[in-house]
């Protein structure tokens, strides 16, 4: 019977479902609230009960990050890695590693102040699309229509003046249906796949109203969903594809800490049952 860790801040249906399934397939299961678990220099994997590996599911992005290079100091397993994590969290660092494995994805421009973000658009045209380089559900994501739209969202940008404030994340507006494809990669196979249809906004994130609905695993799909789990290091992932009209498929972003409470209603696989016996048999290797 293997000892199965699972890290939280908060738990969601998703964390539930984990550590039911876990239960049932007769692991040793407990869950690790993150907040109240403290880490220091000297700590010693014998200090603590991390079990034979750690599934990372936190919702704060930076919490589950050094959390992360936390367990990895103290030589305890962890799905998935600093690494893995640090590629998918940032979205720069993702389009770089897409790119540079030739995985489709939409053309992206980086500026690193707010004169040259402007002076950029004013070169490529618009529309375009600004994200934070970190963020999750659609949060910070706007279309830009024209300059006028340009300068009051950059202003906004300048007046907040975090440190990720001062990276432009500048996205060509693909022209594609008003859905995208949320693609679940678990190790070496691609266990399920959802359309997001948006709800009248150009944003397809499911918590943002968008409607789900099963998607076929093509033979495409799956090609090039497994190149782009390879290209950030692979293991437990959601990889967010865009049926571009002229291009075909094209990866817009890769998840670390994936939800999957729609999908796993109507996908035939079973995703927590897959995602656990991935994470037992990557501590055993």
């Amino acid at each position: 019977m293997s000892k199965l860790r699972i890290l939280f801040d908060r738990v969601r249906s998703e964390e539930k479902m984990l550590e039911e399934k876990a239960i049932e397939l007769g692991h040793n299961t407990k869950m690790v609230d993150a907040k109240i678990t403290q880490v220091n220099t000297e700590s010693k994997k014998s200090d603590f009960d991390f079990g034979d590996v750690v599934l990372e599911r936190c919702v704060s992005y930076f919490r589950g990050l050094h959390f992360t290079a936390c367990l990895e100091f103290l030589g305890v397993p962890v799905i998935n890695s600093f690494e893995v994590a640090n590629n998918c969290g940032n979205k720069m660092i993702t389009s770089l590693l897409l790119k540079k494995h030739n995985v489709p994805t939409p053309k992206t421009y980086f500026s690193f102040s707010s004169e040259a973000a402007l002076e950029n658009l004013e070169k490529i045209g618009y529309p375009m699309v600004i994200k934070p380089v970190v963020g999750s559900w659609g949060r910070g994501v706007m279309p830009l229509k024209d300059r006028d739209t340009a300068d009051a969202i950059i202003e906004v940008r300048e007046l907040n003046d975090g440190p990720l404030d001062r990276i432009y994340y500048l996205q060509e507006m693909v022209n594609r249906p008003p859905r995208d494809i949320r693609v679940i990669v678990v190790g070496d196979q691609v266990v399920a796949a959802m359309y997001r249809t948006s709800s009248g906004s150009f944003k397809t994130n499911i918590a943002l109203g968008a409607e789900p609905v099963v998607c076929e695993i093509t033979k495409e799909l799956e090609d090039v969903c497994m190149r782009a789990a390879k290209a950030v290091g692979g293991g437990i992932l959601g990889v967010d594809v865009m049926e571009d009209k002229k291009r075909g498929l094209v990866v817009h972003e890769v998840n670390n800490t994936v939800e999957f409470k729609g999908l796993a209603k109507v996908a035939k696989k079973d995703i927590p049952k897959e995602m656990i016996n991935f994470a037992i048999k990557s501590a055993i290797k």
